[in-house]
């Protein structure tokens, strides 16, 4: 698999967007349990990150002190130079999906809390895994995500349930900020995301990509 950098898109789903809405510090007035027409955030994260399907994940642990969050998402993998795209045109430019495991240092992200270090905490060596293919017929709105940790499932949800379909986000990012061949976008995860303990081996699966499995030491 070729990767060039990885884009995260964040603040996607609606099922996580409901659930920030009931802390009454972030509460949007007028809402009325509607969801309001928003633009996700997006994070750039350096192109050597990226792990593959059974990799070892070794290098976080070096820089946490055991408050290391696996966040299974769907992948986007661009195939053509991609600019200022509309959601029509950017259908052309997607070259098929993967799974992805958005792995995050709690530790590194919350140090210092009036500036939360997004990129670093994603952007360590040997993070970001993904795999175990490119599929290139998927249609994500019929899929779903699982994550298993040693077993245990600890997230279900349907693509279905992302506020913005793959098309809208690739034509979003394009807009002034060029993608190339081989990035990759993580569209953001749902609910249920947690810490993954020394020795566990996650996995994170989309029917019709299959499972990726990946122990983290």
């Amino acid at each position: 698999m070729l990767q060039r950098n990885t884009t995260i898109a964040g603040n996607d789903r609606r099922n996580r967007l409901k659930f920030f809405l009931r802390s009454p510090q972030k509460f949007c007035a007028g809402l009325e349990g509607s969801l309001p027409a928003m633009v996700p955030e997006f994070k750039i994260s350096p192109w050597h990150i990226g792990y593959h399907h059974e990799d070892a994940i070794r290098g976080i642990r070096r820089m946490s002190v055991g408050r290391v969050l696996c966040e299974g998402e769907l992948g986007i993998v661009i195939g053509r130079r991609s600019r200022d795209l509309t959601p029509e045109t950017a259908a052309a430019h997607i070259f098929g999906y993967t799974c992805l495991n958005d792995v995050t240092s709690l530790d590194i992200l919350r140090a210092d809390p009036s500036f939360l270090q997004w990129t670093r905490s994603k952007g360590l060596d040997g993070v970001s895994p993904f795999g175990p293919v490119i599929a290139t017929d998927l249609d994500p709105a019929e899929a779903s995500v699982v994550v298993r940790v040693t077993g245990r499932e600890r997230q279900n949800y349907p693509l279905a349930d992302m506020i913005h379909d793959p098309r809208a986000i690739v034509a979003m990012i394009s807009q002034g900020l060029t993608l190339e061949p081989g990035d990759i976008i993580a569209c953001g995860t749902a609910n249920g995301a947690g810490t993954i303990p020394k020795g566990a081996t996650v996995e994170v699966e989309i029917a019709g990509i299959g499972v990726l499995v990946n122990r983290f030491e």
